[in-house]
């Protein structure tokens, strides 16, 4: 009888802590910068940038040192986020130079028949908010259809960017997208002018028989092409760059200046009225992104220039999400989890700082690990050791299994996952990563893959392609300022480059089979289990095809008539003064 008391009280026990509804049920809080180099946090070695805020929860919960996103760009790295698969899975791998989503109003995005882990969580009751950037599409047929929108996606309350910043963004920024195309077609509109302004004048003066139909078909193809580059170029800032509550546009154009305190209020406004109950909160900032903030109160303070004010800017941000959860007294039933999207952009002009630490290479730059390893913290007291440090191969994909798990929900049974429940890794039950291999995506060609023998503690990793760095000789692509995966953009390598990250992180001496004894098994390995992986993947509608990222004005998100989208939100404050 004892017996069968304890196993009951034990069983209760259980069912409480991991997933019952009501109070005992876990809340989580998801944090993650834009672009942020793993460099540039204290706890991962920065020490001219201030980040007390995430370098505490590093230090009260457990850090992960070899954290990798699916991709190193925003739309594919956050697919993979949200849903627990490779991005290509749901056709957001792309094929040639356009890597993310492009216009607002493109049809690409998240499909709706994805399941994200705020949608599961949805089921189990809980409160499910995004505040931030999203990236991920918008509409698919019509202006107000929303079939990729974040509401779509399981998130009850959105506020933010449906977009994310560009340059087009900040009043006076360079063209950011399709540089060359808008100049293409701005020559020829130039072009057409002169022609017709010729004939024109040859028709008055006489000098030559000009035909009406003639002047009238240059006409015409002046003000196609005029307006081709025009209107969804040199609008960009009033198209792409705008703030939404839920379906409805509130600010078109957005003001950079008072973003900040408006998301920070936001978020902490989500996390007092869902107290009550279980909650998801997934903050997602528009930092370290470019255009950079200019915010009062941060302007000039870090010793890093503008970037450096922009990523202590984000850990002060992070500090008022973690203080509301303190004062609420939500600590011991919150999880909170610390990353970035992907690696820094290193080809920025504007940034002076983007620091991946010691590993090789940076945002849009494929496998390389400054492209891919970014911070990952989790913090829950009571529940998480503090001070704990994983040198596992884990994933920004593990966190949906964990999550679900967490929340006693039932993780999607007519789709494969990528991720793995990161629990037992987190609370030391397990000392091994689920992770034996992981592959690597630029666009949706395969580009790395790393493998994580059995009772070893290397780490090997391989390169069937790298992208061509520009100039030649440089540690990125600076004249596309985005490396291509595709073509005369990439050098392919037979046999791949090989490398031991638990002995060579910075990826500098490629192994050989002189100076490796497994070097011949790794790749036998490596080769027969991206054959597996393979033979996983189905065909899928491509979301970044020139068709779905090209402007669509019926798609167009608009506050006011179309196309005289214009409207204004009340202003926040953007941080603390002095």
């Amino acid at each position: 009888m004892p017996s069968l008391l304890g196993l009951l009280i034990l069983t209760a026990s259980a069912q409480c802590c991991v997933g019952s509804p009501g109070e005992a049920t876990p809340n989580f809080v998801l944090m993650m910068v834009d672009d942020l180099g793993i460099g540039d946090v204290g706890c991962y070695g920065n020490d001219t940038v201030r980040t007390p805020n995430i370098d505490k929860l590093a230090r009260g919960g457990v850090k992960l040192t070899q954290h990798i996103a699916a991709a190193p760009l925003c739309t594919p790295s956050r697919t993979a986020f949200m849903t627990g698969r490779y991005p290509l899975r749901s056709g957001l791998g792309a094929k040639g130079r356009v890597q993310v989503i492009l216009f607002l109003a493109g049809s690409g995005g998240l499909p709706p028949n994805e399941t994200t882990f705020a949608k599961v969580l949805q089921t189990r009751g809980y409160a499910t908010g995004l505040v931030g950037k999203w990236h991920l599409g918008v509409n698919c047929e019509s202006r107000d259809d929303h079939c990729h929108h974040p509401n779509n996606h399981g998130f009850d309350y959105f506020y933010g960017l449906p977009f994310t910043l560009y340059d087009d963004c900040k009043p006076g920024g360079k063209p950011d997208i399709l540089g060359d195309v808008q100049g293409k077609l701005w020559h020829l509109s130039l072009v057409a002018a002169v022609a017709f302004l010729t004939l024109v004048s040859v028709r008055v003066t006489g000098l030559f028989e000009v035909g009406k139909k003639t002047i009238g078909a240059l006409a015409l193809l002046w003000l196609a092409s005029f307006s081709v580059w025009y209107v969804p170029f040199k609008l960009l800032g009033t198209w792409n760059c705008i703030l939404m509550r839920n379906r409805d546009v509130v600010e078109q154009p957005m003001n950079l200046e008072t973003l900040t305190g408006r998301l920070v209020s936001e978020a902490e406004r989500f996390v007092e009225r869902n107290q009550h109950k279980p909650f998801l909160l997934f903050l997602s900032l528009a930092h370290v992104h470019t255009p950079l903030f200019k915010s009062k109160g941060f302007a000039g303070k870090s010793r890093n220039g503008l970037y450096g004010d922009n990523v202590e800017e984000a850990d002060w941000m992070m500090g008022r999400v973690v203080d509301v959860i303190e004062k609420l007294n939500l600590s011991e039933r919150t999880l909170i989890y610390f990353t970035s999207d992907h690696g820094g952009h290193i080809e920025s002009s504007e940034a002076s700082g983007g620091w991946n630490g010691i590993y090789r290479g940076g945002k849009a730059m494929g496998g390389w690990e400054g492209g891919i390893r970014v911070p990952g913290i989790f913090h829950w007291p009571g529940r998480l050791p503090a001070g704990k440090v994983i040198e596992e191969p884990t994933s920004l994909m593990d966190v949906y299994p964990t999550l679900v798990n967490l929340a006693g929900g039932e993780l999607p049974k007519d789709r494969i996952l990528d991720g793995h429940d990161l629990l037992p890794l987190l609370e030391g039950r397990s000392r091994r990563s689920e992770h034996e291999f992981m592959f690597h995506y630029c666009g949706m060609y395969l580009n790395a893959a790393r493998w994580h023998p059995h009772n070893s503690n290397a780490i090997f990793k391989v390169h069937f392609f790298t992208p061509n760095f520009s100039p030649p000789g440089a540690g990125g692509c600076y004249e596309t300022k985005h490396c291509m995966c595709h073509g005369g953009y990439v050098t392919y390598h037979n046999p791949p480059l090989m490398f031991n990250l638990a002995e060579d992180p910075s990826e500098r001496t490629a192994l050989t089979a002189e100076t490796e004894p497994r070097y011949t098994e790794v790749l036998r390995q490596i080769s027969q289990a991206v054959e597996e992986h393979r033979k996983t993947l189905q065909p899928v509608p491509n979301q970044l095809s020139w068709g779905n990222v090209l402007w669509k004005p019926w798609l167009q998100p608009c506050c006011g008539t179309f196309p005289f989208c214009s409207c204004s939100e009340a202003r926040g404050s953007s941080g603390p003064a002095g």
